[in-house]
């Protein structure tokens, strides 16, 4: 079974065939920070301007604030979801590299754990 990947363009393919977007989670990561830095910037003009603002624009700041909150939290939502997508395909790739190829991943285990041990050991 071939396990290559495909890194070109915005879409990757993995071993088994199946296809994610690498741009989704690097979009929403940059969501999520403008959102988180907005957020930031809101609620530091809020409370610099507290003290000589009315209700009326308490209010406003404050759901502004709360808008932006929300929006953060569903973009923190959806780059989760992606995480974990692309850990469950890195996960399938793995266990079926491992079923194709036993013994490479013996020895690829064995080589790992020899080399943590001599680390370990030189401290």
């Amino acid at each position: 079974m071939d396990q290559t990947t495909n890194l070109e363009g915005t879409g990757s393919t993995k071993g088994n065939g199946s296809t994610y977007n690498s741009g989704d989670s690097a979009q929403t990561r940059e969501r999520l920070m403008g959102d988180l830095k907005k957020t930031i910037g809101d609620a530091e003009q809020w409370l610099r301007g507290a003290a000589s603002s009315t209700a009326e624009d308490l209010g406003d700041a404050r759901a502004k604030v709360q808008e932006t909150l929300r929006s953060a939290k569903t973009n923190l939502l959806t780059l989760e979801d992606s995480v974990v997508a692309k850990s469950k395909l890195a996960a399938q790739a793995t266990d079926t590299y491992v079923h194709d190829n036993p013994w490479k991943a013996v020895i690829i285990g064995g080589v790992v754990g020899l080399l943590l041990g001599v680390i370990v050991s030189r401290d």
